[in-house]
């Protein structure tokens, strides 16, 4: 009886282990945008296979006193990633489809989350 009662709960916690989701998951592929780097000159900015669930501030644009905010976005991952015009995923928000979701030029955004 005490076996098949530790068995029972060793697949209970193997279940339960299996169900949660993990902090390391991952958008699979290539988050692109594009912005205007200090010299003036345009750039391209690239995430690679960014973080889910978290808010991930573009590191290049991501103070707004100091830097003009990214545009054209292109999702190219596995995820729907949800673009905000301010840093820390605050402001106005656009979702772009996983797998070629594509905004303009006329799209501003500091920030982005995976889903």
């Amino acid at each position: 009886m005490r076996l098949l009662s530790t068995a029972c709960a060793a697949l209970g916690a193997l279940a339960l282990i299996v169900a949660l989701p993990t902090s390391a998951s991952a958008a699979d592929g290539h988050f692109l945008y594009r912005y205007t780097g200090l010299d003036g000159s345009p750039r391209v900015g690239v995430l690679t296979d960014p973080r889910s669930y978290e808010c991930l501030t573009l590191p290049e644009v991501g103070d707004p006193a100091s830097s003009s905010p990214a545009h054209s976005p292109l999702n190219h991952t596995s995820e729907y990633a949800t673009v905000f015009t301010g840093p820390h995923c605050d402001g106005a928000s656009y979702v772009l489809d996983p797998n070629g979701g594509q905004a303009s030029e006329r799209l501003k955004l500091r920030s982005v989350r995976f889903r």
